[in-house]
């Protein structure tokens, strides 16, 4: 029997993004968002939904774009590091021995020591409520080589991104074990 929890954020895992935006004096900031994911394959598009009360949302709104970086779960505590402190009164890059990079295709920094970041340049801003869409196009992913596949993809094994539980077990997680090809294994259903 099933037991209703009423509306509530729960979709497990969450993704772990590091924003990447310049302020209104072109000091880079990062933020921690767990709202968000790719949401349109043609144009490659991610969403990240943000609170009208951070730099971030404020930053992104100015400069039509910001960065995704993938941190690994090596990197949980500058992860948690840039989601607890305001941008306004820290410099996180610098705070938590960080690299910031210029991106060459927006206006917006990324992290050096991420296994990979996405570019991107905004293309649709969507208020829900408390919380605003904000949907980039991705226009560049930077990666480091160690982390590419064979076939030249951010290999998720060797990224070993952070997983976030919800806000009923507000924790971080590692990768688990794979449990199958996908578009493959559920062949076998079919009759």
């Amino acid at each position: 029997m099933k037991v209703s929890l009423g509306p509530k954020t729960i979709v497990h895992p969450h993704p772990v993004f590091l924003v990447g935006t310049y302020d209104s004096e072109d000091k880079p900031n990062l933020a921690t968002v767990s709202w968000g994911g790719i949401c349109c394959s043609e144009p490659p598009c991610v969403a990240v939904s943000l609170r009208e009360a951070t730099l971030t949302f404020h930053n992104i709104k100015k400069n039509k774009a910001f960065t995704v970086g993938i941190p690994s779960a090596s990197q949980s505590k500058i992860a948690d590091f840039a989601g607890v402190v305001s941008g306004r009164d820290t410099n996180k890059f610098r705070q938590a021995g960080l690299t910031a990079l210029k991106s060459e295709k927006v206006h917006a920094p990324y992290a050096e020591e991420f296994p990979y970041s996405l570019e991107c340049r905004l293309l649709h801003v969507l208020k829900i409520g408390l919380h605003t869409l904000f949907v980039g196009e991705i226009v560049n992913v930077l990666s480091d080589k160690e982390v590419l596949n064979a076939k030249g993809w951010p290999d998720i094994r060797k990224v070993n991104p952070i997983l976030y539980g919800s806000r009923g077990n507000p924790s971080y997680f590692g990768m688990g074990e794979e449990l199958g090809k996908a578009f493959h294994i559920g062949h076998e259903l079919k009759k």
